[in-house]
């Protein structure tokens, strides 16, 4: 991106912040923001000139909305509820009793062999339980999984701690959370933990504060595009003119944006164009992407309400739970990330692999941030493998390569 490009987009950050009451005249600049935090960045792009009408745009989202397949999956719903009684959504893929156990697992324990391995996926900012649809679908039949949607996205509830009593959201409450659905959906046996972005950050915060659950029970674990800190850091793509901009005034834009969510969502409505490309921008880096892949990313971030996004942001700035890797040294670990990933470059992978010197390191060349979406049969071969190491799934199992894309990762 070019110097010029990075101070419209501080230009627009600026704006946004200081339209004051004039929000109708703010509503177009407000999509244009909206769109960036949406994607987890902290700036913007410029977008080139569309040629295709308006209404071509909308027909071509209504029809990929219709025929896309992604996110269609589901499984047996359940809740569980938070220490401050938000009610979380997640879904279980179960299989049945005869595949749960492994053959060395029933010649080990026969009749009364334990709780097979449960696989427990955790999504990120702004996302939902079925940005893991190519996983899950290559997994069904072979190992149990629980999804879940982080709260105030996807089908829980809004968080109620931000909502009824104004606390700010942390990464620490996330831990917790996924403490609660653990506990509901996987009372007993063995759990390999896989979180993307946001979700890994969960997963560092849940071994901070239950260290004896991972070393009871979490048997593997798989980071994807993920950081244990220092996102402050983080340049999203623009020089440093434009991101020292963005900083200065985007705590202010989502807060006002988020006190005016109303008339904000119909912005982001009006300006789906520019919020369709930014999405692009900042989760793939492939120009092959499909078309029908990409809106359901699309789909899937502008469900998250602009107060949501608004109250989840700060928290990335304090999250620090470098402390919190040595749990994870005892056991199989995958960290896996995009080469182009602008949100949480791969060298945050690369920091969290060289904390814990045994885990697999896979970067994949020609992904950005969401490629367990961009490249699917690299996430999934990888995971299949740690399952694998991992004893949750038998070494003969076939796990389906859901996907297809010519890229090939890079091991560490």
């Amino acid at each position: 991106m070019s110097e010029s490009s990075a101070e419209a987009v501080a230009a627009v950050a600026s704006a946004a912040a200081g339209a004051g009451g004039n929000w109708r005249k703010a509503t177009g600049i407000a999509g244009a923001a909206i769109g960036v935090i949406a994607a987890g960045a902290a700036a913007g792009v410029a977008i080139e000139r569309m040629t295709v009408g308006r209404g071509m745009r909308e027909r071509a989202r209504l029809a990929l909305d219709s025929t896309g397949p992604y996110g269609s999956l589901r499984g047996t719903p359940g809740t569980a509820r938070a220490d401050d009684g938000t009610e979380l959504y997640y879904e279980v893929d179960d299989i049945e009793p005869e595949v749960a156990v492994t053959p060395k697992r029933r010649r080990l324990f026969g009749r009364k062999a334990p709780a097979p391995v449960t696989v427990v996926f955790s999504h990120g900012y702004c996302l939902n339980q079925d940005s893991w649809h190519f996983q899950r679908a290559a997994l069904r039949g072979v190992v149990r999984t629980v999804h879940w949607d982080q709260r105030s996205h996807g089908r829980s509830a809004r968080g109620v701690a931000q909502l009824e009593d104004d606390m700010p959201l942390t990464i620490d409450q996330l831990g917790r959370d996924l403490k609660a659905v653990i506990d509901a959906a996987v009372p007993e046996g063995p759990i390999v933990l896989v979180g993307h972005s946001m979700g890994g950050m969960t997963v560092m915060a849940l071994a901070d504060q239950y260290p004896d659950l991972i070393r009871d029970r979490v048997v593997a674990t798989a980071f994807v595009g993920t950081s244990s800190g220092r996102l402050g850091e983080v340049n999203f793509g623009l020089p440093v003119a434009g991101v020292n901009a963005v900083r200065r005034v985007l705590p202010g834009v989502l807060k006002a944006l988020g006190q005016q969510a109303a008339l904000v969502e119909r912005g982001r409505r009006a300006t789906a164009d520019l919020f369709a490309g930014i999405i692009k921008r900042y989760s793939f880096a492939s120009r092959d992407v499909d078309p029908a892949v990409a809106r359901f990313a699309e789909r899937m971030i502008e469900g998250t309400p602009i107060d949501v996004v608004a109250e989840f942001y700060p928290a990335f700035t304090d999250h620090d739970k470098t402390a919190a890797l040595p749990h994870f040294k005892d056991m199989p670990v995958l960290v896996l990330a995009g080469i182009g990933d602008l949100v949480t470059p791969s060298e945050h992978s690369e920091a969290i692999a060289d904390l814990l010197p045994d885990a697999e390191l896979v970067l994949v060349p020609d992904a950005g941030h969401l490629v367990m979406l961009e490249h699917p049969e690299v996430v999934t071969d990888r995971l299949a493998d740690l399952l694998t190491r991992a004893g949750a799934v038998p070494a003969g199992a076939t796990v389906s390569g859901y996907g297809s894309t010519s890229s090939t990762a890079q091991r560490g």
